[in-house]
């Protein structure tokens, strides 16, 4: 049996990373069914969203915007675009830049899931509490930023 040292974490499920990660899966549970039934993964879903939200964007802006490995958002793109759900344009200024937009296909998937989507938005604020839930997200936020430059970019 190993000993504990002096300096032993605390056990997984109440460490910062546990509990963030529990959070994160209490959100996206009753999310899943919705993204199944749309045919699509947690992953796709976070590419489109970012591209419901602006007009158009390169690739390495999605992956950014959507905390993605560049070479996951690659797969992603291709697949969406086989679907119809998005279209590439080659950039005028520099013609190997992709500039990536969604479909009016892709908006409709995108309107339909968010219905369901905002309805559990809804039930969460009315749980814990609007105010509380606005102050969750702010301090998450906060911590985000004052933690990044420990990132070490992976």
């Amino acid at each position: 049996m190993v000993k504990p040292s002096s300096l032993s974490l605390a056990p997984y499920p109440q460490s910062l990373a546990g509990i963030l990660l529990a959070a994160r899966e209490a959100v996206m549970a009753p999310i899943r069914p919705e993204l199944r039934s749309a045919n699509v993964t947690e992953q796709q879903w976070r590419v489109l969203r970012v591209l419901a939200d602006c007009e158009s964007i390169d690739a390495r802006g999605i992956a950014t915007a959507a905390l993605l490995y560049p070479p996951s958002v690659t797969r992603i793109l291709k697949e969406l675009a086989e679907r119809g759900l998005i279209q590439r344009q080659t950039d005028a200024g520099d013609g190997r830049r992709s500039i990536i937009a969604i479909t009016a296909e892709g908006r409709a998937l995108v309107n339909a899931t968010a219905a369901h989507t905002l309805k559990l938005l809804d039930q969460y604020a009315d749980a814990f509490g609007q105010a509380r839930l606005d102050a969750l997200k702010s301090e998450i936020a906060a911590f985000t930023a004052a933690i990044s430059p420990f990132s070490s970019g992976d």
